[in-house]
């Protein structure tokens, strides 16, 4: 099994829907390693605790990396990990009914994502289909775009 580093993050009005799949899922997601912004990271840590039974403590360990909220600068710190390519995937539920203070950092971080050819997913559909793929527990190497000619490009 390839041990993935799957990175997790809620808007305020999402973080139930996110901690609830989290709470579904968590024999898989504690087979990874996660990291969290902010708040979700304290809250998806104290669910999987929860869910762990006493005794299943020794099959799973919680191995959470906790970045700073969004808008304090969470959302750069995880580009800057899919930038070192440190993240196999993210999950974000993001609310598309709130105007977000942060939303450009938001917007850097989604376009960092696809730039660098992360699999994301942004509502509970395709969490799902990320979560039950069979390329969770393989070893995956991701195609990047050639951005060598816009690199190098003359500039006036």
């Amino acid at each position: 099994m390839k041990r993935k580093t799957i990175a997790l993050v809620a808007h305020d009005n999402r973080k139930h829907d996110l901690v609830e799949w989290v709470s579904w899922n968590y024999e898989v997601v504690l087979k990874h390693d996660l990291v969290c912004t902010g708040t979700t990271g304290k809250i998806v840590e104290e669910e999987l605790t929860r869910k762990i039974k006493e005794e299943e403590k020794e099959n799973f360990h919680i191995n959470i990396t906790k970045l700073k909220s969004g808008p304090l600068g969470g959302d750069q710190q995880l580009g800057s990990l899919i930038v070192d390519s440190k993240v196999d995937f993210i999950i974000f539920f993001w609310d598309p009914m709130q105007p977000h203070p942060h939303d450009v950092d938001v917007k850097a971080l989604l376009r960092i994502a696809v730039l660098y050819n992360i699999p994301m997913a942004c509502n509970r559909a395709s969490a799902d289909f990320i979560i039950s793929s069979p390329l969770i527990n393989k070893e995956y190497e991701r195609v990047i775009k050639d951005y060598s000619e816009y690199i190098n490009r003359e500039v006036d």
